[in-house]
């Protein structure tokens, strides 16, 4: 992929799929600049590359956030208050980060000059739907605060873009796979934990269809939409999802790849126990394949095989307790304001 660009800048960029993008931006030869208010630290991120920055900061202070945008290319938008969960949280905090921030922060781009912004939706914001390929163009349903706050928020960008201010919108499946930063709290992510740590998955409901995407393959979108031509993605809506499942078929590919990798560990029961969380819904992503060529080269199972060698190097200590893993629990515990 041909830079565009030198300078970008990820909010959010110590977050899960920040953990693992912003190495990659290094590599491909970007100034990257991380604004983050480093609830989950800060020390797997790249401190020691040059062309590297970090800002601890709040998305909600407009002022040091503009002061960063200074001789930035390129923003792409990833913080948040993350997950559907997470709004058993304060209210007025998810609010403020997910919906109030978000037009400030897109005029002080404009305001400084940058170039293009790339912003990261959620495809959680269709709900429930018995479609069985939703589209850029069904309706948005959301049934929490998160995907409701992130459907709002897209139309807010396209407000702002003209011929010298570049506006794309992605909205990826739930992430699944191995991170700097890792989480275990998304649904492949935490069918792998239990399966390797308690020998035992539950399934909550199961027949609920979830689209999946792994975290590398969410990496290589950015990229793209940072590199692509700006009339092929100005004012556009990807998903970005390839993989749909119901929740009872992932628990069994989790129990088929922990048991090859972890044979001491057969055989692995699942239990199914009800659930309140009805979101379904089967996404079709043909749209970025068709205009902008993109192919996942991840697969739900690679994800599963990533995390299980993680798992064996020693990388996840604490899986169950440690809440660095856990969105909700850290946040809770920090009391976040």
């Amino acid at each position: 992929m041909t830079r565009l660009f030198e300078s970008v800048l990820v909010t959010g960029g110590a977050g899960y799929a920040g953990s693992l993008l912003v190495p990659q931006l290094l590599r491909s030869g970007y100034k990257v600049t991380v604004y983050d208010i480093c609830y989950f630290g800060s020390d797997f991120l790249p401190k020691d590359d040059p062309a590297f920055r970090l800002i601890e900061g709040d998305i909600r202070d407009t002022a040091k956030l503009a002061a960063a945008m200074d001789g930035i290319d390129c923003v792409v938008h990833l913080a948040c208050i993350s997950n559907d969960a997470s709004f058993e949280l304060d209210e007025r905090l998810s609010t403020e980060i997910n919906l109030d921030a978000f037009e400030p922060l897109v005029i002080a781009a404009k305001r400084a000059g940058v170039k293009r912004f790339v912003y990261a939706s959620s495809s959680s914001v269709y709900g429930v739907s018995d479609d069985p390929d939703v589209t850029e163009d069904h309706p948005l349903v959301p049934l929490t605060l998160y995907n409701k706050y992130k459907g709002m928020c897209e139309p807010l960008l396209k407000k702002y873009t003209d011929d010298s201010f570049t506006g794309v919108i992605f909205r990826p499946a739930t992430l699944c796979g191995y991170a700097p930063r890792q989480r275990l709290d998304l649904s492949v992510n935490i069918l792998t934990n239990h399966a390797i740590t308690n020998n035992k998955i539950t399934v909550f409901g199961g027949t609920q269809m979830r689209p999946n995407l792994h975290v590398q393959d969410y990496c290589d979108a950015v990229e793209l939409l940072m590199t692509a031509p700006a009339a092929k993605i100005q004012n556009e809506i990807f998903n970005i999802g390839f993989q749909n499942m119901s929740i009872a078929d992932l628990a069994l590919l989790v129990k088929k790849v922990v048991e090859e990798e972890f044979p001491d560990k057969a055989p692995i029961g699942i239990v199914t126990t009800p659930s309140d969380d009805n979101r379904s819904y089967h996404i079709n992503s043909d749209k970025v394949t068709r205009v902008l060529g993109f192919r996942p080269n991840k697969t739900i199972e690679d994800a599963v095989r990533d995390l299980c060698a993680a798992f064996r190097a020693g990388k996840l200590p604490g899986s169950m307790e440690d809440d660095r893993y856990f969105n909700v629990r850290r946040l809770k515990r920090i009391q976040a304001k």
